[in-house]
């Protein structure tokens, strides 16, 4: 009678934590397809850049530093890779491309005929909307990175992770210069 109650008791555990085990693998998955996603909407983004050079390129004697800026934006997103979640590659891509913004931004406000294009307006404004994607991508995958840090860090999902798992925590995407607006700051 003992040794079944010790016998259940004994696969009781085992199941929990293969469970747990499983769940981490699942939050770190979920992880990985968010950052994904954040990929393929910089990649989007990128699709749209080589028009954005034909129409620079047209009006070349308003700025070439647009130019060479939308070229190494376009070098450093294809940096970028799927499988290696890397936030400090992203934190360039993102600055660099609000580069490009602002400085094609300030050159259309230099340059009024520039505004006139259609093709410009929809640049523009498809350029916009890919940001917005790409915003909402990396929220996504805050949220999956927090859950996923969660997973691993709670009791007892923390003694699996230790001994079998072996996950480490993954870092958030961050915007410094974002943060630098506000006068409100956390205190954890």
């Amino acid at each position: 009678m003992n040794l079944i109650i010790i016998a259940v008791v004994a696969v009781i555990v085992v199941v929990w934590g293969i469970s747990i085990y499983n769940k981490i693998i699942t939050s770190k998955n979920t992880v990985e397809r968010a950052w994904a996603g954040v990929i393929t909407q910089e990649r989007q983004k990128n699709k749209i850049l080589p028009e954005l050079e034909k129409v620079v390129e047209q009006h070349k004697e308003f700025e070439s530093s647009v130019l060479s800026d939308i070229t190494k934006l376009r070098s450093m997103m294809g940096e970028l890779s799927d499988s290696n979640v890397d936030i400090n590659k992203l934190k360039s891509v993102e600055a660099q491309s609000q580069k490009v913004m602002s400085g094609f931004q300030l050159t259309v406000e230099a340059y009024p005929e520039l505004k006139t294009a259609d093709l410009m307006n929809n640049l523009m404004k498809e350029i916009s909307e890919q940001q917005e994607n790409i915003g909402a991508a990396l929220r996504l995958f805050n949220q999956n990175v927090e859950l996923f840090n969660s997973t691993i860090e709670v009791f007892p999902n923390s003694i699996i992770n230790k001994h079998f798992n072996k996950a480490n925590k993954i870092d958030v995407f961050t915007d410094s210069e974002a943060e630098q607006g506000f006068d409100y700051k956390p205190n954890f």
